[in-house]
């Protein structure tokens, strides 16, 4: 019985190379789809505060609540600490609310209950909010024009 080397490994690097783009495919696809999902709510929403106001709370506890739903809670103190570590109050207030949104994420029990739930956490927040579990932003006055960061 005769066996030639040369096939199976070049089927073999293929087959690798398929999976690896698989991966890259659903690892991108993943940020996509929740960034959809988010700003599809965004720019519908009616709130003022496009940077540091309520829409920006809205914003990052919504979308941290559907990672939260979809993934886990780590995942979103693992983006916290990726994105939010420059350690100014804008920050502090993102950490915040995405901590929210992770909560909600966790306890919701279907992902039609995630956007009514983090609106009404919103609804019920305030500048610097100061329970741990009330949605945050911070005085009108530094509030930034747009909704886009």
């Amino acid at each position: 019985m005769s066996t030639s080397s040369t096939p199976l490994p070049k089927r073999r690097r293929r087959s690798w190379w398929r999976r690896l783009a698989w991966i890259v495919l659903i690892l991108g696809a993943y940020p996509s789809v929740v960034l959809t999902y988010t700003w599809s709510h965004v720019l519908r929403s009616p709130l003022p505060g496009g940077r540091h106001g309520p829409l920006d709370a809205y914003r990052h506890t919504l979308a941290s609540a559907v990672v939260a739903y979809t993934l886990d809670a780590r995942a979103v103190r693992v983006v916290n600490r990726v994105m939010e570590g420059r350690g100014t109050r804008a920050n502090a207030m993102d950490i915040h609310n995405n901590l929210i949104g992770a909560a909600i994420g966790s306890r919701v029990p279907r992902f039609s209950d995630i956007e009514p739930s983090v609106a009404r956490s919103v609804a019920s927040g305030r500048v610097d909010a100061p329970s741990s579990g009330q949605t945050t932003w911070l005085p009108p006055d530094e509030w930034k024009d747009g909704v886009a960061w």
